[in-house]
């Protein structure tokens, strides 16, 4: 299992690790499965209060779904099978208070989890950056995600760019993605330390004001999320297309 859940059961606060930093935290599919589980079990357990989610490592927070996943896919062109597409708290129906720890690299399908977290505190060393265009494939659940807390332009520039640029810390931290910047290493600690703040309230109270947040934008998130198969279907290259895409890949990102 690469999914790590530490409890203390003194501040209330469970961290949720992706525990697999040799593949800087990408996805499998039974990764995807164990982290759905992971949100679905929060929401019995009472003492369990409020949770941070992390990757293993400095590398990378997470580089969305493993390219070697096989995910088999429906004929028709109006639908998709997305196997992070319930990997987010939000998506499993848990309102308890969730805080995004990001070192190193969060791209592509990390958005799934990032848009699902109450706020992010990041190391000075972490990038953001999508690289989905890069590789003919369309970035519609990914945007959806970040529009909800980037500006709109931000988030048509990263999108839009794909490899060819990434978002520093810094500037993710100016334009409001990130609510709070550390030292390089020290990401999860201050995400701890402001959850277990977080949990020492009362609960019934947080997941009330959790739920009244998020209901501010759900109906347009709501919408938009249910365009994103369709127009992934559509969009998308060939599998073999993209893959070939993926070995001409280059570095050298310039970072805002």
């Amino acid at each position: 299992m690469s999914i790590t859940v530490a409890r203390d059961k003194e501040t209330g606060v469970a961290v949720v690790t992706l525990d697999r930093p040799e593949k800087h935290n990408a996805l499998t599919l039974d990764m995807a499965r164990d982290l759905a589980a992971v949100w679905r079990e929060f929401r019995y357990d009472d003492e369990v209060r409020a949770a941070v989610v992390t990757g293993a490592g400095e590398r990378a927070f997470c580089t969305g779904i493993d390219r070697a996943a096989e995910v088999p896919q429906p004929s028709s062109p109006y639908t998709i099978d997305d196997p992070l597409i319930s990997v987010g708290p939000k998506a499993n129906d848990l309102w308890k208070p969730v805080v995004a720890a990001v070192e190193g690299m969060a791209c592509g399908g990390a958005f799934y989890l990032l848009g699902e977290a109450e706020f992010l505190v990041a190391g000075e060393g972490a990038t953001f950056f999508d690289p989905h265009t890069t590789y003919g494939m369309v970035s519609a659940f990914e945007t959806v995600h970040m529009a909800q807390r980037m500006p709109f332009g931000e988030v048509a520039r990263m999108a839009l760019t794909g490899t060819a640029e990434r978002i520093s810390a810094r500037r993710a931290y100016e334009t409001g993605l990130v609510s709070e910047l550390t030292a390089t290493g020290g990401a999860l600690e201050a995400a701890r330390r402001v959850a277990a703040v977080i949990a020492s309230h009362p609960t019934e109270a947080v997941q009330g004001t959790v739920r009244a947040l998020w209901s501010v934008k759900e109906a347009a998130r709501a919408q938009a999320l249910a365009h994103a198969p369709h127009l992934v279907a559509l969009g998308n290259l060939p599998a073999e297309r993209q893959a070939e895409l993926f070995t001409r890949r280059g570095g050298g990102h310039h970072l805002r």
